[in-house]
């Protein structure tokens, strides 16, 4: 399934190079569009996003050589978030769901594209409160690396996935995501890295052996919002792109 999904893509992958300039993302839209495939990220600005808990996109978040950019530089020592950043979440919903993007880790760093989340910060603190992540993270750089079920493309503490697929640190990694109907699979790099079911009792069991056991809404709705998580390093995600199944 994942081969004729990734040649399906292949006319549009080839136009996904980063580039800033209009035409080649007009001409990369289009290709898009007419596979199902919608943007969320127009490579010029943050429009479609807003920070947790606020309207707009904080500050930190920025738009390089047509790469979303979190500027890390401010932060609080008593905190781990950046200053003016927070998770960036679109201002969409999303249920059974094909999500693809590149993401690039600074050394050290730390990041993960977290999905179904409630965006409710009134009932919730974190967007990890609610949605499930795959990890983004420096596995050679970052202590993260070290710890089981923490390293990049898991299913954060609950899956360990497949090892030899990520790139070094600085290089751009392609990342899937599909959710749909009780079934989820994570791609690394055009491998299948996780591959899993959820909402049944398997699915229960982990969580109740997890990080988010003490969380009663954590993973529960199966639709919400995408993130891109601000941990307090500098991180980069581009060719943001999904297609709902």
């Amino acid at each position: 399934m994942h081969h004729l999904i990734a040649g399906s893509l292949i006319a549009a992958a080839v136009l996904f190079n980063g580039t800033a300039n209009n035409h080649t993302y007009e001409n990369t839209t289009a290709v898009v569009k007419k596979k199902g495939w919608v943007s969320l990220f127009d490579g010029k600005t943050t429009k479609g996003w807003h920070s947790y808990g606020k309207t707009t996109a904080g500050e930190a978040w920025k738009v390089t050589d047509g790469a979303l950019y979190l500027d890390a530089s401010k932060k609080d020592k008593a905190d781990w978030q950046s200053k003016t950043g927070g998770d960036l979440v679109t201002d969409g919903e999303y249920e059974n769901f094909h999500l693809k993007l590149d993401w690039k880790i600074s050394k050290n760093g730390n990041s993960g594209i977290i999905f179904w989340v409630q965006d409710d910060p009134s009932k919730y603190k974190y967007v990890w409160n609610t949605g499930p992540e795959m990890q983004v993270l420096d596995n050679d750089g970052h202590p993260d690396g070290k710890i089981n079920k923490h390293r990049a493309g898991n299913l954060y503490d609950l899956i360990a996935g497949k090892e030899g697929v990520v790139k070094a640190v600085g290089e751009w990694n392609t990342a899937e995501i599909i959710s749909n109907k009780g079934k989820l699979d994570f791609i690394l790099n055009g491998v299948t890295v996780v591959s899993t079911t959820y909402g049944d009792d398997n699915w229960r069991q982990m969580i109740a052996g997890s990080k988010f056991k003490s969380m009663p809404d954590f993973a529960k709705v199966f639709k919400g919002h995408i993130a891109l998580q601000d941990h307090g390093g500098d991180v980069w995600f581009r060719n943001i792109m999904i297609k709902q199944l």
